[in-house]
């Protein structure tokens, strides 16, 4: 069993460690051309980064943590720490929205910046894409397999960001056809409408990010499995009643509590028995789900 938790943990902490080390890269490089060429969708993108590399920091930390069994101080593990990780990031990504928003209104209604868009505006924007595409793949396959609520965030944060950036590339693209044919000079504010369009990408991911985070920090039970587990219970021969279901999520493990009315003429090796079916039932819907059962007399 131990082994099989070390594999765990090596792994989610090895998906985290990948994406924070491709943030570093990443946005060194984004403000290094950014301020080159002085254009705000290669900065936006490039505190997008910035941001990112502190949620995969975060996410580093939380997964290590997040392993450590239970102890008398934290009877149901320390999995809630992937849901904090989760609610810090979204925190930050609004943080960005509003620097980009901010700077990109500056930039169309009062301060006109002349950018220059060179290969290296590409270069950088296809290495994001490409690097992003490659680290949502592996934090999205360790989070499915493992349950990880902060890997999916951050495979959800890096998918988004695949967009935002080739809305910047569109950008670039349109200020490049201005400098190429001048009547379409209008073009060149594509750059700050592109930073904005990023903005609204991040305050979409943002919002559905958060609400699901703010679900799991309140026990917000899971769709529909109160009645699928009321169902099967009472479907098991010997179950007379199935009541008192509690549910909540610790990180990846779902904690189910419930009280049963069993016959009362039982005597206690059989009531165990039952209950041990009751929890084989209850773990063909939750995988892998920490089941209680409390046996009552009918």
């Amino acid at each position: 069993m131990s082994s099989a938790i070390t594999l765990e943990d090596s792994e989610k902490q090895s998906a985290a460690l990948t994406s924070l080390l491709a943030a570093v890269g990443l946005t060194a490089f984004k403000i290094v051309i950014g301020i080159l060429t002085g254009s705000l969708g290669i900065l936006a993108e490039a505190a997008h980064s910035g941001l990112d590399l502190v949620a995969a920091g975060m996410t580093l930390v939380a997964v290590r943590i997040s392993g450590r069994p239970a102890d008398r101080s934290h009877l149901y593990g320390h999995g809630k720490i992937e849901n904090l990780s989760a609610l810090g990031e979204t925190l930050l990504l609004l943080l960005t929205c509003a620097w980009i928003v901010r700077e990109s209104a500056h930039r169309l209604l009062f301060h006109r910046i002349e950018i220059q868009v060179t290969a290296w505006s590409f270069a950088v924007m296809l290495t994001s894409i490409a690097t992003d595409i490659s680290r949502s793949r592996v934090l999205a396959r360790a989070a499915r397999k493992y349950k990880s609520q902060a890997l999916e965030a951050d495979a959800l944060h890096f998918r988004t960001d695949i967009w935002s950036s080739l809305v910047v590339v569109l950008g670039l693209i349109a200020v490049k056809a201005a400098d190429w044919y001048p009547p379409l000079a209008f073009l060149r504010q594509a750059d700050a409408l592109a930073a904005l369009a990023v903005s609204v990408l991040v305050v979409w991911v943002s919002a559905r990010l958060g609400r699901r985070t703010i679900d799991a920090l309140m026990d917000r039970a899971p769709e529909g499995m109160e009645e699928r587990i009321l169902a099967v219970v009472e479907g098991v021969p010997g179950v007379r009643n199935c009541h008192n279901l509690r549910m909540r999520y610790s990180g990846p493990v779902l904690f189910i509590d419930l009280h049963v009315l069993v016959d009362g003429a039982q005597s206690l090796s059989q009531a165990h028995e039952l209950t041990e079916t009751v929890e084989r039932a209850i773990q063909e819907l939750a995988p892998q789900a920490d089941i209680t059962v409390h046996p009552e007399p009918y």
